[in-house]
């Protein structure tokens, strides 16, 4: 079974950047395709990106707008999200997860994905 875990949020000012990372351990990932989600207060979670298990096909939430890129390191089991441009909309515990099967390419929805991490906390400063 998998592990995941995010590591990378904290406090920044509007207009910084962040790089999250998810560490995965106890079995590979690199055959499953991968996303991040958030979730603010108060609020239910969203998908923010995901990546497809070859490193290829990307896809974004229309927020995102060009502003953050998901990438992944097979060789460390680990996948990326490098934020940039930060607003205060943007404060959310940012979750990192795996598809359910290997070998597809992944969805926006939450509920296709079986192993979560813990979440990392990040918060913008207007």
């Amino acid at each position: 079974q998998v592990q995941l875990v995010e590591s990378g949020g904290g406090l920044v000012e509007a207009g910084g950047s962040l790089r999250l990372s998810c560490a995965a351990s106890g079995r590979t990932v690199s055959t499953y395709a991968m996303a991040w989600f958030r979730q603010a207060p108060g609020k239910e979670r969203e998908f923010v990106a995901r990546i497809n298990w070859n490193n290829g096909n990307r896809e974004y939430a229309d927020f995102v707008a060009g502003r953050f890129t998901t990438f992944r390191d097979d060789a460390k089991d680990t996948l990326y999200l490098q934020m940039n441009s930060l607003k205060p909309e943007d404060t959310a515990v940012y979750y990192c997860a795996t598809y359910k099967s290997a070998w597809l390419p992944g969805t926006r929805n939450s509920n296709d994905y079986t192993a979560w991490g813990q979440g990392t906390q990040v918060t913008v400063s207007s």
